[in-house]
């Protein structure tokens, strides 16, 4: 995602106190937005142990590949191990958390410097988000995110960590205990069958008792 028209404002905007009205609470942030700059599509849904952190992926690259034909990679990742992970699909709002205002606050990363800024993210009228990013906790720029119903071309819409979905950074995947937990569910449940086996082997054992006396019977007659 390009976050450059944010980054620009970092450097000549100072932070404005927005006044403390009466608002309606903020509504669910949850969905598919469009970034200002129309670059990239973001996908923010719930995350976290309690499912009250706020997550966001790119799902949608207007321009997938770099100069020479390939996908684009994070190279100015500050951790090596994911500079060559691909830009569509990497994790950029990083588990904000509520606030007093039902505003979720936290942290973004911007693939293009690969850098992370503080971020307050609502939405208080429909279809749109407001994003407001600072440097240095007190230059501050804001954008407005569209929402979007449709599918673009080679967007990711799979679950998080699934097939052909996003892909979450290793604090905030999606748990796999539930998964877990399921596939152990069978599993006990699998046991249960023994019950009817053992069960069987009884009736075999009774036609070998009324074989015994059938052989006595026998006895007299030589």
């Amino acid at each position: 995602m390009n976050w450059s028209s944010i980054t620009g404002a970092l450097t000549g905007l100072a932070l404005v106190a927005l006044p403390s009205l009466a608002q309606a609470a903020p509504r669910d942030p949850s969905g598919v937005w469009l970034t200002e700059d129309g670059k990239a599509r973001i996908r923010v849904e719930k995350c976290g142990a309690q499912n009250t952190n706020l997550c966001g992926y790119a799902v949608w690259l207007k321009v997938p590949l770099n100069d020479q034909g390939k996908p684009r990679v994070d190279f100015n990742n500050p951790d090596p191990k994911k500079q060559a992970r691909p830009s569509l699909g990497h994790q950029m709002i990083m588990g904000l958390k509520p606030n007093a205002d039902g505003r979720y606050e936290g942290k973004i990363y911007n693939a293009e410097n690969g850098k992370f800024y503080d971020v307050t993210i609502w939405s208080e009228a429909q279809g749109e988000l407001s994003v407001k990013g600072c440097m240095l906790g007190f230059l501050c720029g804001s954008q407005t995110w569209e929402q979007k119903a449709d599918l673009a071309p080679g967007q990711l819409t799979g679950p998080t960590n699934g097939a052909n979905g996003p892909r979450a950074d290793a604090e905030w995947a999606p748990k796999t205990t539930n998964v877990a937990n399921a596939a152990g569910s069978p599993a006990t449940t699998g046991t249960a069958p023994k019950a009817p086996k053992s069960a069987a082997a009884k009736p075999a054992a009774a036609p070998a008792k009324t074989a015994a006396p059938a052989a006595q019977a026998e006895q007299p007659e030589d």
